[in-house]
């Protein structure tokens, strides 16, 4: 599948004020460590170039911390209601539901799997600085939802909008449902998840007053959101090699043997990597093992 090109050079977003920022990306992000925020907004500052402005937001009732366990006193930020009624019209986060933690017992449940997913941003935005590609703070959104009928929703972890550089200058254009799974769910749940981005793809709202299962000539319904069908990318974390193999293969087993997500795979582009290794070497290495056909590992944009 083609990416969308866009002939307009890369322009880098206008700078605002780091408490602005911090704001913004915690109500982005929902919740962030500080050494986090400090890769995502100023990488190879010191840490007190974070810490300081934190401090301040905290002291004005705008964001609040919580400790994590067995982590040297480690800092997980978040907004406070005010911080989070404060943000809620940011130019950044317009049209973006909002998904705030508010609390330290709310932080609590919710932090490793945010992390996790504020980890998988940073290897990205990480290696988009290396090569020259346009991938910032904001072209990342947690917690995506679509209605695939029924009462039922399709929630991705994040969608990633990523620009990706040309020699000719200009960029191409790819977008991607993130799916992050730490292993604390079954290998055919985690699996099954394919199922619910094959019903999607293919889902179209009935039109009002009956019911039909016949497609409308404009298409598909996430043709109203999509100029294509975002790729798919699992990031597998959690456990040891074999048992995060194993979870590929199943992911490949399902777009093997299932009709709907065999026809997904067939158009959209899907692949499944180990967190460390998008870490260790960056996503745009062949880290990446395809969901259908050849299984050779390769980047994420050669999926």
């Amino acid at each position: 599948m083609s990416a969308i090109e866009n002939t307009t050079p890369h322009t880098p977003a206008p700078h605002e004020p780091l408490p602005h920022q911090l704001l913004s990306a915690l109500a982005q992000h929902r919740i962030a460590t500080t050494s986090q925020l400090r890769e995502l907004l100023r990488p190879g500052t010191a840490r007190q170039t974070l810490s300081t402005p934190l401090n301040k937001l905290r002291h004005k009732g705008l964001v609040d911390y919580t400790v994590l366990p067995r982590s040297h006193r480690t800092r997980a930020w978040y907004l406070t209601t005010d911080g989070a009624r404060l943000t809620r019209d940011l130019p950044e986060l317009r049209g973006r539901p909002p998904y705030p933690i508010t609390s330290a017992s709310a932080a609590s449940l919710k932090t490793p799997h945010t992390l996790t997913v504020v980890r998988t941003h940073l290897a990205f935005a990480a290696d988009a600085r290396q090569r020259g590609d346009e991938h910032g703070p904001f072209d990342w959104t947690p917690e995506v939802a679509h209605h695939l009928g029924d009462g039922q929703r399709l929630i991705a972890d994040a969608l990633m909008h990523y620009s990706l550089a040309r020699p000719d200058g200009g960029s191409t254009k790819l977008r991607a449902f993130i799916e992050i799974d730490r292993t604390t769910m079954s290998s055919e749940r985690m699996a099954a998840k394919l199922i619910e981005y094959a019903r999607f793809h293919r889902y179209q709202p009935a039109p009002t007053g009956r019911r039909t299962t016949t497609l409308a000539p404009e298409g598909p319904a996430w043709m109203r959101w999509y100029p294509l069908y975002p790729r798919i990318l699992f990031i597998l974390t959690g456990a040891s090699p074999r048992t995060l193999n194993n979870r590929t293969t199943d992911l490949r087993s399902m777009a093997d043997i299932h009709p709907a997500v065999a026809h997904l795979a067939r158009n959209v582009p899907l692949g499944a990597a180990v967190l460390e290794d998008l870490e260790q070497h960056g996503p745009a290495a062949p880290v990446w093992t395809p969901l259908i056909g050849n299984p050779e590992p390769r980047p994420w944009n050669e999926l």
